[in-house]
């Protein structure tokens, strides 16, 4: 399989931990931007993962909005590092979603983007901007029509 992270994208983890209680912007992408998640059976199992993590409290999740192609998702880490996270997710997400839809191979994507939020950052309106997300990008009319999305304010 070809390489296709960039030269010095570990270098950009380099330094970085996880803080627990830290209020952060995760973004991961499907392998080869694929539209995994427009079978709504395949974007319901990613959110049993997400809501069993926060079960194991492991993270609390403020919003989340899963698109065809990847996820957003804010969220506040409670154990663990974000790393290991996004692992477990990703894992235990590929196994379901494989084993249930009869599908085969890899799903997500290396890595993932994360923005840790400072102090003064207005959480709601950042939750408005993820779940807006169908909306902008043209898939949906109305939020209340696109049913792979929650915010614990909306």
């Amino acid at each position: 399989m070809p390489n296709t992270t960039a030269p010095h994208a570990t270098n950009l983890r380099r330094g970085r931990f996880s803080e627990f209680g830290r209020t952060c912007l995760i973004t991961t992408a499907t392998h080869e931007r694929r539209p995994i998640f427009r079978n709504f059976r395949a974007g319901r199992l990613l959110v049993n993962e997400m809501r069993l993590s926060e079960q194991n409290n492991l993270v609390e999740s403020l919003a989340w909005v899963i698109m065809p192609d990847h996820l957003h998702w804010l969220l506040v880490l409670r154990d663990g590092s974000l790393a290991n996270l996004l692992k477990r997710i990703k894992a235990r997400s590929t196994q379901a979603i494989n084993r249930e839809l009869h599908w085969r191979g890899q799903l997500w994507q290396r890595g993932y983007h994360d923005r840790a939020m400072r102090r003064n950052d207005d959480l709601q309106a950042m939750a408005r901007y993820i779940v807006a997300n169908p909306l902008r990008a043209g898939i949906s009319s109305r939020l209340a029509d696109y049913p792979l999305w929650d915010a614990v304010w909306l």
